[in-house]
C-alpha cells in the first residue's frame, strides 16, 4: 500500500508540472505617443539649401562624390574635419540641394557642422 501511494504521488509530479501557473494578461494595445512635428527636422544651417556647385565654390573639390538614385553625398575635409553634405532634389527635375549635414574630426568625434564648415573654408 505505502508502494501504490508512493508510486500514484511519483507519477503526479510530472502532471503536476503541467497544471495551470499564473496566467499574466497581455497588455493593453497602448498607442506610443506622436513623435515629434515634421518641422522639428527641419534644421537651419548655413549649408543647407545650397546645390553642389555652391559647395564646391565654398569649399573647393570634394574627396568624395558619390551618387545614388536620388540622393547625393558630397564629402569635404581636411585635418581638421570632414563634412558629409547630403543633397536631395525638392521636387523632380529640380536642382539637387543640402538637405542634410554631418561634421566630425578625422578621428570620427563629432562637431558642429557651422564650425566645420568655417575650418574648411579657412585651408
Amino acid at each position: 500500500m505505502i508502494l501504490r501511494i508512493g508510486l500514484s504521488a511519483l507519477l503526479a509530479l510530472p502532471l503536476a508540472a503541467c497544471g495551470a501557473g499564473t496566467i499574466v494578461p497581455p497588455a493593453a494595445s497602448v498607442a506610443p505617443p506622436p513623435g515629434p512635428p515634421a518641422s522639428a527636422f527641419m534644421k537651419q544651417g548655413p549649408l543647407l539649401g545650397s546645390d553642389a556647385r555652391g559647395l564646391n565654390q565654398m569649399f573647393g573639390q570634394p574627396r568624395l562624390d558619390i551618387r545614388e538614385t536620388g540622393v547625393r553625398k558630397l564629402q569635404y575635409g581636411n585635418g581638421r574635419c570632414v563634412l558629409d553634405a547630403y543633397l536631395y532634389a525638392p521636387a523632380k527635375g529640380k536642382e539637387p540641394v543640402v538637405t542634410h549635414v554631418d561634421a566630425r574630426t578625422p578621428t570620427g568625434v563629432d562637431v558642429d557642422p557651422a564650425t566645420c564648415a568655417t575650418a574648411l573654408q579657412a585651408k
